[in-house]
């Protein structure tokens, strides 16, 4: 199996379009499709079908996923057996659009000397598995949920408290607020589809919506950020949560509003973690730079659940 071609159906799934893949994988747009159809061709199968909105996996494709993951992980293991101390350091971002990848991005270009691998991995679980078995070398995670504990060996480093905003359409109530608080929030419905349960995200949802009473719902199929910007943008009662280091991007006829949450302000809590025994040289770069260079939130009015690392000055 060609795992370039392998390699490229996971750049579209990953990056949402079949000219961000080319992008992201320094190809063009055609040599994307061919390798793709290429890869359909040798399994027998459609993995993606082509809609106005992008690509989307088919569920063939879905099933086929996981096994391709796996496929560039032994990739990964094989080069690293045969070159110690010069394969790239391998970095779980959690998704290409949040606010830790454009953490190391930051790293990079401040380190354009360190070769990165970047890969995103599903949750807290498989990340801590991953570490374990070498498969990579770092993650950005939020840590630790409720109840219960890193487990021995797997080290910590709170980089980042990541102020959440209300993203509305222009017909929300909302809308033309400069700013709200959690307690404005409450009564109005609140769409964050994606959530799934023991996730760590799923008991920071968990815990925002007690800790201020707030209606925060998970109906309905996770087809994608595209999609939720649709939808929130043509309601006037939905509207949904993001970091202020999440990268969207809408049609100018969405009209969408990002509005800062205060008083308190939300934080979603990243931390770094890695394996103790872990002697990748640029591991400790990595670290450093993060404990210099992650910014605080402004403010010190801020809330994250209690079962967070807190960074810097916060109260565990």
């Amino acid at each position: 199996m060609d795992l370039e071609a392998v390699r490229t159906f996971l750049a579209v799934l990953d990056e949402g379009r079949f000219r961000q893949a080319a992008d992201e994988l320094g190809i063009t747009q055609q040599a994307v499709s061919k390798r793709v159809a290429a890869l359909e061709k040798e399994l027998g199968v459609r993995l993606l079908t082509r809609t106005a909105r992008g690509p989307e996996v088919t569920i063939d494709g879905q099933a086929f996923l996981p096994h391709a993951r796996a496929l560039l992980q032994a990739e990964a293991r094989a080069l690293a057996s045969v070159r110690p101390g010069s394969r790239a350091l391998r970095v779980d971002v959690i998704g290409r659009r949040l606010a830790p990848a454009a953490l190391l991005r930051g790293f990079h270009g401040a380190h354009p000397e360190i070769e990165l691998d970047v890969v995103t991995l599903f949750d807290a679980d498989a990340a801590v598995a991953a570490l374990r078995s070498g498969t990579i070398d770092a993650s950005f995670r939020a840590v630790t949920m409720p109840g219960r504990q890193l487990p021995e060996g797997i080290e910590a480093l709170p980089v980042l408290d990541e102020p959440l905003e209300l993203l509305t359409g222009p017909a929300h109530a909302l809308a033309s607020a400069r700013s709200v608080t959690p307690a404005r929030l409450t009564g109005h419905r609140i769409w964050v589809p994606g959530i799934v349960s023991g996730t760590e995200w799923a008991a920071y949802y968990a815990d925002l919506r007690a800790a201020f009473g707030l209606t925060i719902e998970v109906t309905g199929p996770d087809f994608g950020t595209e999609p939720l910007l649709d939808t929130v943008a043509d309601s006037p009662e939905l509207a949904t949560l993001v970091g202020t280091g999440t990268r969207l991007v809408w049609p100018d006829s969405h009209d969408l509003r990002r509005i800062p949450v205060h008083d308190p302000t939300p934080v979603y809590p990243h931390s770094l973690i890695w394996s103790a025994d872990n002697p990748h040289p640029a591991l400790v770069a990595l670290r450093d730079h993060l404990a210099t260079t992650a910014p605080e939130p402004s403010g010190t009015d801020i809330w994250t659940p209690s079962w967070a690392r807190p960074r810097g000055r916060h109260t565990p």
